[in-house]
């Protein structure tokens, strides 16, 4: 190593260590300057950072195959909104799901953002401490992207997000687990190589309607007021597991409705709507054809008949009389008239 280098990195090791500084009041005393300078000595403290990358939270962000393409672009969108994402290629469906944690340790990934979709049409998202848990399973509802949305608000890319949660977090025990799974995941860390030191958007957790809601705001400089910028979607929790993936379930939802069961009712409700329709065809039927049904004997039929005269009846015991029958003589058949031509 040269005298430069060692010079340079005697340099920084002092800078990193706390500095005295001596104040002098009286420099013509040279009797008690040792005295004064003691006295007069400030120690200033290290810096609170010096600027380092300290908290290393890697997320992988990616889906299993068959996800449709509002989900491939709200995966584009979260991955734009945290710079500390990764991403990778989808994953087969009939691979097991404890695959994930060593995925994440290949890609040196410690938290993981995963969507397994259902059926061509059902969501579900995953977010998981890899690789020893815990681990939570949402169904994803009411998706809109950033393309969809067409918001006024444009936050710097790369830019570190404040995170809002709702006070109801704070009282139930699987919802304090949640918001740190929510803040170690979201949350971008500060120093971070691809990041910005600015933080001019929120990101809104609120619980309603027991789901979980999710926004993304910009905050306005001149007036300190918030406009909404995207991706928005719904969280609804079905299951809190111990380790990554899988393990003892810590907590289940008791109120979830899967999509096939909701899915049914509707197809139910339907088709008793159907039927109620019928039967009252049927009962409309029914009385209309006992309303035609003809009386047998009407007492009031012959209140206006009057009885005729009665006629002597003639009984001939002969046969009549020919009637004579009218010959033109001077007409000749047809035969004739052609023979005298």
């Amino acid at each position: 190593m040269s005298a430069y280098k060692r010079k340079r990195g005697g340099q920084a090791a002092f800078d990193k260590k706390a500095k005295k500084v001596k104040f002098v009041a009286d420099e013509g005393e040279t009797a008690v300057q040792s005295e004064q300078e003691k006295k007069n000595e400030i120690t200033i403290p290290p810096p609170v950072s010096a600027g380092k990358w300290t908290n290393k939270e890697r997320v992988l962000i990616f889906s299993s195959r068959g996800v449709n393409f509002r989900t491939r672009h709200l995966m584009q969108d979260l991955r734009t909104m945290m710079p500390h994402s990764k991403a990778d290629t989808k994953m087969d469906r009939k691979d097991k799901l404890f695959v994930i944690n060593e995925v994440c340790e290949i890609k040196n990934c410690n938290k993981c953002l995963f969507f397994e979709a259902k059926k061509k049409q059902d969501l579900y998202m995953w977010i998981s401490n890899s690789p020893h848990g815990p681990s939570a399973k949402f169904l994803v509802q009411n998706i809109h992207t950033l393309a969809e949305l067409k918001m006024t608000g444009n936050c710097l890319k790369g830019s570190r997000p404040l995170l809002s949660f709702d006070p109801t977090f704070d009282k139930e025990p699987h919802f304090a687990l949640l918001k740190e799974l929510f803040i170690q995941t979201f949350s971008t860390p500060r120093y971070h190589p691809k990041s910005q030191p600015f933080v001019d958007h929120v990101f809104t957790f609120t619980i309603a309607d027991n789901r979980i809601w999710f926004r993304n705001y910009q905050i306005i400089e001149e007036d300190a007021s918030l406009v909404e910028i995207g991706p928005r979607f719904v969280l609804n929790l079905i299951k809190i597991f111990q380790g990554s993936f899988g393990g003892p379930t810590l907590f289940e939802n008791p109120d979830f409705k899967s999509p096939n069961t909701h899915r049914r009712e509707i197809r139910m409700a339907a088709a008793a709507r159907v039927r109620e329709k019928q039967m009252v065809k049927e009962m409309q039927k029914k009385k209309r054809t006992e309303a035609k049904q003809e009386v047998v004997r009407d007492v009031t039929a012959n209140v206006f008949d009057t009885p005729a005269d009665e006629k002597s009846v003639n009984i001939m015991t002969e046969a009549p009389e020919p009637k004579p029958v009218k010959k033109n003589k001077h007409k000749a058949f047809k035969r004739q008239r052609m023979a005298r031509r």
